[in-house]
Protein backbone atom coordinates (compact mmCIF):
# COMPACT_ATOMS: atom_id res chain seq x y z
CA UNK A 1 0.00 0.00 0.00
CA UNK A 2 1.33 3.06 -0.82
CA UNK A 3 1.09 6.40 2.20
CA UNK A 4 -2.18 7.85 0.91
CA UNK A 5 -3.96 4.52 0.95
CA UNK A 6 -2.69 3.32 3.90
CA UNK A 7 -3.90 7.02 5.48
CA UNK A 8 -7.31 6.38 4.17
CA UNK A 9 -7.63 2.94 5.40
CA UNK A 10 -6.59 4.19 8.51
CA UNK A 11 -9.19 6.42 8.50
CA UNK A 12 -12.32 4.32 7.82
CA UNK A 13 -14.82 3.76 10.85
CA UNK A 14 -13.87 -0.15 11.64
CA UNK A 15 -16.62 -2.77 10.76
CA UNK A 16 -19.79 -3.60 12.96
CA UNK A 17 -22.03 -5.94 11.27
CA UNK A 18 -25.75 -5.00 11.35
CA UNK A 19 -26.77 -8.18 12.99
CA UNK A 20 -25.04 -8.74 16.32
CA UNK A 21 -22.91 -11.88 16.84
CA UNK A 22 -24.61 -12.71 20.12
CA UNK A 23 -27.88 -13.25 18.33
CA UNK A 24 -26.28 -15.63 15.36
CA UNK A 25 -26.85 -18.57 17.53
CA UNK A 26 -30.82 -18.22 17.93
CA UNK A 27 -31.15 -16.73 14.36
CA UNK A 28 -29.71 -20.22 13.19
CA UNK A 29 -31.91 -22.08 15.32
CA UNK A 30 -34.88 -20.52 14.31
CA UNK A 31 -33.94 -21.02 10.52
CA UNK A 32 -33.30 -24.27 10.78
CA UNK A 33 -35.58 -25.54 13.16
CA UNK A 34 -38.34 -24.04 10.80
CA UNK A 35 -36.74 -25.84 8.05
CA UNK A 36 -37.29 -29.71 9.42
CA UNK A 37 -41.18 -28.25 9.98
CA UNK A 38 -41.32 -27.21 6.94
CA UNK A 39 -39.63 -30.43 5.61
CA UNK A 40 -42.00 -32.76 7.32
CA UNK A 41 -45.26 -30.54 6.20
CA UNK A 42 -43.62 -31.09 3.15
CA UNK A 43 -43.39 -34.69 3.44
CA UNK A 44 -47.28 -34.72 4.74
CA UNK A 45 -48.39 -32.77 1.44
CA UNK A 46 -50.80 -34.90 -0.95
CA UNK A 47 -49.74 -34.98 -4.20
CA UNK A 48 -51.37 -32.48 -6.41
CA UNK A 49 -51.60 -32.63 -10.33
CA UNK A 50 -50.28 -29.18 -9.88
CA UNK A 51 -47.58 -29.05 -7.15
CA UNK A 52 -47.65 -25.31 -6.97
CA UNK A 53 -47.65 -25.57 -2.97
CA UNK A 54 -45.38 -27.81 -2.57
CA UNK A 55 -43.12 -26.20 -4.91
CA UNK A 56 -43.36 -22.80 -2.20
CA UNK A 57 -43.43 -24.94 0.64
CA UNK A 58 -40.18 -26.25 -0.46
CA UNK A 59 -38.33 -23.43 -1.80
CA UNK A 60 -39.34 -21.50 1.65
CA UNK A 61 -37.23 -24.84 3.33
CA UNK A 62 -34.75 -24.26 1.02
CA UNK A 63 -34.35 -20.63 1.81
CA UNK A 64 -34.68 -20.90 5.36
CA UNK A 65 -31.93 -24.03 5.47
CA UNK A 66 -29.41 -21.49 3.36
CA UNK A 67 -29.65 -18.75 5.63
CA UNK A 68 -29.76 -21.00 8.88
CA UNK A 69 -26.45 -22.89 8.06
CA UNK A 70 -24.86 -19.44 7.37
CA UNK A 71 -25.89 -18.29 10.66
CA UNK A 72 -24.62 -21.38 12.36
CA UNK A 73 -21.55 -21.08 10.39
CA UNK A 74 -21.06 -17.16 11.52
CA UNK A 75 -21.54 -18.04 15.08
CA UNK A 76 -19.31 -20.73 14.79
CA UNK A 77 -16.82 -18.16 13.77
CA UNK A 78 -16.37 -19.37 10.28
CA UNK A 79 -17.17 -16.20 8.55
CA UNK A 80 -18.56 -16.47 4.92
Amino acid sequence: LNHAEQALHNSLPPFSPYVPASLLPSIALILLASTFVLAFYFSTLPKDTFPLRETAVASLASVLGGFGVVALFCSAGVNV
